[in-house]
């Protein structure tokens, strides 16, 4: 089967005290080529647990990843990773950090230069080339890892949090960026955040976990995504039901942190 299938994760982290965590429970879903997913969830609820079991930078206590159908045992360059901070190679300038995963696997720059050149292009840092990383605001480095993450090809990008630590107006353009290239190149993408609007805006599908065990609570089939790809992102927040699905949500969010407050409060 092509995409990704997520079946029965389960995990569970074991204390040194002798106790454990069951982080995840029995989570199970399949994206197709090219969809996008947002997943969002209160705090604890193992966002990024599943990601990084996704990744293959964690094995699962139960289940497993399956990828165009094999079985995913560790870190690949078919499923490529954006952090919340850019993780870039400060010795390196821009296109030397975003020329770095074909290079690694000994491709002539024949072979990689112009589809890097192009990337720097599309994500508007084709006149910042030379430039050293530290001279790069967090927004256009935060680019320079979209970019670097695109030049290995992978078929699915994992983002989490990746937009979370800009200012709004700079989170707004990198949202919009995302969806054109979504677009533009067809990618699987997984997007991990906090953030209610920018899970509305940049999912064609909405996961909504609930917290420990983390289990999918609702998923949403959304039009916004699609929309924002060729119209002003504050258009689509107008959109008929984009107000409606946002307070749904809000509300269910909410009840699972009093819910968690609840238990911690018991617990005391």
């Amino acid at each position: 089967m092509s995409g990704l299938s997520i079946e029965n994760i389960s995990m569970r982290f074991d204390l040194p005290n002798g106790s454990s965590v069951q982080a995840l429970k029995n989570v199970s879903l399949h994206l197709k080529p090219g969809e996008l997913m947002s997943v969002l969830g209160p705090s604890g609820c193992g966002k990024t647990t599943l990601l990084n079991i996704v990744a293959g930078f964690l094995a699962p206590t139960e289940g497993e990843i399956r990828m165009n159908g094999h079985t995913v045992t560790g870190p690949d360059a078919e499923r490529g990773m954006v952090f919340q901070q850019g993780a870039l190679f400060e010795w390196m300038d821009v296109r030397g950090n975003v020329s770095f995963g074909p290079r690694m696997k000994g491709e002539n720059e024949a072979h990689w230069g112009a589809n890097v050149d192009h990337l720097l292009d599309v994500t508007g840092l084709g006149d910042f080339k030379d430039k050293a990383i530290y001279e790069l605001s967090g927004g256009m480095q935060q680019r320079v890892a979209l970019a670097r993450c695109l030049a290995n090809d992978p078929d699915v990008i994992l983002m989490d949090e990746p937009l979370g630590a800009l200012d709004a107006l700079t989170r707004e353009k990198m949202q919009g960026l995302v969806l054109k290239l979504w677009k533009e190149t067809g990618k699987t993408i997984i997007l991990i955040t906090h953030s209610v609007e920018e899970a509305l805006l940049l999912g064609e599908r909405l996961l909504v976990m609930a917290p420990r065990p983390g289990r999918i609570h609702k998923e949403y089939q959304l039009p916004f995504a699609d929309m924002g790809v060729n119209a002003d992102l504050r258009e689509v927040k107008q959109a008929q039901g984009y107000n409606d699905t946002r307070e749904e949500i809000l509300e269910m969010i909410w009840d699972m942190e009093e819910e968690i407050m609840g238990r911690t409060e018991d617990q005391k």
